[in-house]
């Protein structure tokens, strides 16, 4: 699914959104045990509550689509090849769960990167919106009703230059908190919350991850 032979990554297994919002989620930390560079199958591990979390988005109709930065492709330590096997992996353990992705969208791409993956700012790694515009594009998504959810500022900052309605940051530490609510504007939205399952509870509960309003 590589897009341009080099450093970038599109899969996209369902169809249109139907313009209805999408939950965009980073991977590691967020969906699986952050590994520091996650580039075995072997050692993917599901985060509690995050594959019954995504069941209940797939059960509203609400696509789920990941984004993820891979530095861990750009310095050399693993290839595409063992992305890919972790992303197999993970579907099939969702898949035990009842769940599944709709999409998933990656950047190889990195400063420090070795030869052709080094390309510092690229327009699809976050902090820049790429990865979420181009899935928004290919999928018939409304960014404005849209929120993503990660671990990382980066992540957030994604969010706020694509124009969604808001993000979740899953963090403790009060110092990113603090970062993450620096991002806020009127049209910004900035909550935090432990877990996925949490973040994702709270969105259906307020309303903000509905099923696709029907085409009059």
């Amino acid at each position: 699914m590589l897009i341009d032979d080099v450093g970038l990554w599109c899969q996209i297994d369902r169809a249109a959104a139907d313009g209805g919002p999408a939950l965009f989620l980073d991977r590691d930390g967020v969906i699986v045990v952050d590994t520091h560079y996650l580039g075995r199958a072997a050692d993917v591990r599901l985060l509690d509550g995050a594959a019954a979390a995504i069941a209940r988005c797939n059960a509203l109709r609400v696509p789920v689509v990941v984004v993820t930065n891979q530095a861990g492709i750009a310095r050399g330590y693993y290839d595409w090849e063992g992305f890919q096997a972790v992303q197999a992996t993970l579907s099939r353990a969702l898949a035990a769960h009842g769940a599944h992705l709709d999409a998933v969208l990656a950047c190889a791409y990195h400063a420090e990167g070795c030869g052709r993956l080094r390309v510092a700012s690229h327009s699809w790694r976050k902090p820049s919106p790429g990865m979420i515009v181009a899935a928004a594009g290919r999928m018939n998504v409304d960014l404005s009703r849209s929120w993503i959810v990660g671990d990382s500022i980066s992540d957030l900052a994604a969010g706020l230059a694509a124009g969604l309605a808001g993000g979740t940051l899953l963090a403790t530490a009060s110092s990113a908190q603090q970062q993450a609510r620096s991002l806020a504007t009127r049209r910004f939205v900035v909550e935090t919350a432990p877990g996925l399952g949490d973040a994702v509870a709270a969105l259906i509960e307020r309303g903000i991850l509905t099923e696709p309003r029907p085409v009059a």
